[in-house]
């Protein structure tokens, strides 16, 4: 390897430690970083991890979590949106606690990646709010 090329692979992974230290603050991460977090229960059982997240263009403001679970390699996931005011990050897991089971979970709204829901009429994004008991009020904290 030539000393350039080993110069342009160092300079490559400080890069990406700068970057990933801007990427999570005590209070702030990004969006990048929240995909593939863990969600727990309150007994501290893992049901899933975000796969996603759905941000409101107007305020900014994330309003869904979309967990993944099931499956095996990509194969019979499924994907069930949280409204992201149920979601409460705990250090101490690493992840996100939710107060449901797995099995509300499973019997919430959800979609395959071959049958992705309409979310561009709000009616989508009300009917998981109504399962969840959220008000669309209780979105922004």
């Amino acid at each position: 390897m030539s000393s350039h090329d080993e110069t342009m692979r160092t300079a490559t992974s400080a890069r990406a430690e700068q970057l990933d230290s801007l990427s999570e603050t005590r209070t702030l991460i990004a969006a990048s970083k929240v995909n593939g977090t863990h969600v727990y229960n309150r007994q501290g059982d893992s049901i899933g991890s975000i796969y996603d997240v759905m941000i409101d263009k107007n305020s900014g403001r994330i309003s869904y979590a979309i967990m993944s679970f099931g499956g095996f390699l990509g194969l019979g996931e499924h994907y069930h949106p949280l409204p992201w005011s149920m979601l409460h990050y705990d250090r101490q897991q690493g992840g996100y606690v939710v107060d449901i089971d797995r099995d509300r979970l499973e019997g919430g709204p959800s979609f395959a990646t071959s049958a992705m829901p309409d979310w561009s009429n709000g009616i989508y994004g009300e009917r998981v709010d109504e399962y969840y008991g959220v008000h669309p009020g209780m979105m922004t904290r």
